[in-house]
């Protein structure tokens, strides 16, 4: 930025992190999840189970399940123009999806301070029914997704 200083608002911010993040993420990708929507510190990721998917019990591999909740966290604590990451997480799963069903992960900061924070995840499938929550606590690390000059959380 030549000269002037621009301002990004947190939304402004927010989106252009996911869209640094969004080209270099394969996993979430490969397993047909797509961004819906960012925001200061949430994140909504949708994926629908498919047929690889589904474990010897006929209902979604829960490994699946986490995949699509640790998504939203990662988008939800990124959101900040701080490259962030994982430090621990737990998942309980609620209640079993099945092959075709659409999940949705919504995950939003519940605490975001200092170089910590904590992120709760609730998945969930298009009758609105709970099939998981997820808590993540994640830690910034150096670097910036990019020069924002004076917008930053």
């Amino acid at each position: 930025m030549s000269g002037a200083t621009m301002t990004l608002s947190p939304q402004q911010v927010a989106e252009r992190c996911a869209a640094a993040m969004w080209p270099d993420d394969r996993a979430a990708q490969g397993l047909g999840i797509s961004l819906v929507r960012v925001a200061p510190g949430e994140a909504v990721a949708r994926m629908t189970v498919r047929e690889d998917m589904v474990n010897g019990h006929d209902i979604c591999h829960g490994g699946f399940i986490f995949a699509l909740a640790d998504s939203a966290f990662a988008y939800a604590c990124n959101t900040f123009n701080v490259r962030t990451v994982a430090s621990g997480v737990d998942i309980n799963f609620i209640a079993p999806a099945h092959k075709g069903q659409t999940l949705t992960a919504h995950g939003h900061a519940r605490h975001q301070g200092g170089r910590s924070g904590v992120y709760d995840i609730e998945v969930k499938n298009e009758q609105d029914e709970l099939i998981a929550v997820f808590r993540g606590r994640s830690t910034r690390i150096k670097g910036h997704f990019f020069d924002e000059g004076e917008a930053h959380a």
